[in-house]
């Protein structure tokens, strides 16, 4: 292994931890209708949790509403009692072939409840990227311990490894601001 290898390695591992974050917060609600908000919750479809999205066409048709169209008529009710029992606090309409989600508007206490859960969430990001820059350097040290490469490889990878670093606390800081302003707006 090279250095370049363990560069490539850490910059694949640190875009799918932002990756996981940005799928994360795209599943927060903000008061505006997303399918998002959906797709993934487990619907008890004949003895086997099914993602919502492989059972259902999601729409949103107006701002506040999601209209989920199930492709088999049976499958409404385990719709409505997993929208129920996820963690969403949205209570879904059953009309027999449709069920409707009508989005309500967030209190002011909620949007700083959610506030702060995303920077909990934005926090952990952080920190799994820093572990992966403690990762990558201590693979650089034992590849220069097994002189694989040399000494001033290793520094210049982990000046490279800084910078990547850094870069990623960034674009965690941006996605974090923008659905920060997502959150606030009235």
């Amino acid at each position: 292994m090279t250095h370049t290898q363990v560069l490539q390695d850490a910059r694949a591992r640190m875009q799918k931890a932002l990756e996981h974050l940005q799928h994360d917060l795209a599943g927060i609600r903000t008061g505006k209708a997303s399918a998002a908000l959906v797709q993934d919750i487990k619907v008890d479809y004949y003895g086997t949790h099914t993602p919502l999205r492989d059972i259902a066409a999601i729409n949103t048709p107006e701002p506040r509403l999601i209209v989920i169209q199930p492709w088999d008529q049976n499958a409404v009710p385990g719709i409505v009692k997993a929208i129920q029992a996820s963690s969403l606090g949205i209570t879904p309409v059953d009309d027999g072939r449709l069920v409707r989600v009508p989005i309500p508007e967030l209190t002011e206490e909620r949007r700083r409840d959610l506030d702060k859960h995303i920077k909990h969430m934005s926090e952990e990001t952080r920190v799994a990227v820093r572990n992966i820059r403690r990762e990558e350097n201590e693979r650089l040290k034992k590849l220069q311990k097994d002189s694989t490469i040399t000494e001033d490889d290793q520094r210049h990878a982990e000046k490279e490894v800084q910078k990547m670093t850094d870069d990623f606390i960034e674009k965690v800081n941006v996605v974090l601001k923008h659905k920060e302003q997502e959150i606030f707006t009235v």
